[in-house]
């Protein structure tokens, strides 16, 4: 039985298309965005996490880790030696205050509409369904085919969000099951999208434009981050880009969070982005709506 690997799954979702929604979060994504919001998605494996507030030194876990990559500091709490572990959850099970977890199980696809039924008077009164994200579910394209396909079978609701880089046979197969797309578009430099992201923006400009050809719904998202994407050059790169897809529902500008640096010590990473980039102010994302909607762009918010 085809199987995905999800990280979570989010009831009551507003944000993430119309009405109630829930939403899957798929790890694996082939972008290496500097202000990622779920940097514990982009291993397409399951990953540990290691929550030091929690632990209790019982030092139960050490001897479980096959690669010797737990010891313990002066006062009994457990270190975790990024460079030798390898993320193998052998160490989680003996774990019974939850410091250590392993973050992305493997789901078949009635486990997850299990759960994603439970909220469908919810769906059905507001207008909602079930939202595919993560990092990148096209990145799980034999999971997701078979998951969207027993959603419609249940009549749900369906979205994608997709950062659109993924190989376009992909992106068609799920043209009749998808009701609405929800595509991310980062940057319209190429040279900017390639260095903020470590991948170009040409496959994801030629996707979105046939999808939008194929007659689909699309909603463009474009996350809006100080001192790096946020300028004129790459908002009129909005404005030429939806004037040549008439049929777009849409452009939701959204704001930067740097909620994501609190994840990283939990998964050994690090970032070199900038702490001095913080969220804009109300009144800036007003100013770039504007800038867009005096332009005859449809600004959603």
């Amino acid at each position: 039985m085809v199987t995905g690997c999800v990280f979570d799954i989010q009831r009551f979702s507003i944000h993430d298309g119309p009405g109630i929604r829930t939403t899957v979060f798929l790890k694996g994504c082939p972008l290496r965005c500097l202000w990622c919001g779920n940097p514990e998605s982009i291993s397409r494996e399951p990953s540990l996490s290691y929550m030091p507030d929690r632990c209790i030194a019982c030092g139960a876990c050490i001897p479980v880790c096959p690669d010797k990559a737990l010891s313990s500091d002066s006062s009994g709490k457990v270190v975790v030696d990024r460079q030798r572990c390898t993320e193998c959850g052998a160490c989680p099970p003996e774990c019974d205050p939850k410091a250590l977890e392993m973050v992305g199980r493997e789901m078949t696809v009635p486990e997850v509409l299990e759960v994603v039924q439970r909220d469908w008077k919810y769906y059905r009164e507001s207008g909602g369904g079930m939202t595919l994200s993560g990092g990148e579910p096209l990145m799980q394209p034999r999971f997701v085919t078979e998951l969207l396909l027993s959603a419609k079978a249940r009549r749900l609701d369906c979205c994608v969000e997709t950062s659109g880089y993924a190989l376009w046979g992909v992106m068609q197969g799920l043209v009749p099951l998808v009701d609405l797309w929800l595509y991310d578009f980062k940057e319209t430099n190429p040279r900017l999208h390639e260095k903020f992201t470590g991948k170009p923006n040409e496959m994801i400009i030629s996707n979105l434009k046939r999808l939008h050809d194929a007659g689909v719904k699309i909603l463009l998202r474009c996350p809006m981050i100080p001192q790096h994407n946020a300028h004129q050059e790459h908002l009129d790169g909005i404005v030429t880009l939806t004037r040549s897809l008439p049929n777009l529902l849409g452009v939701e500008l959204l704001p930067y969070y740097d909620l994501w640096r609190a994840k990283l010590p939990r998964f050994g990473l690090k970032s070199e982005f900038p702490e001095s980039v913080k969220p804009p102010p109300r009144s800036t994302m007003k100013k770039w709506q504007d800038y867009l909607r005096d332009r005859k762009v449809k600004v959603i918010g």
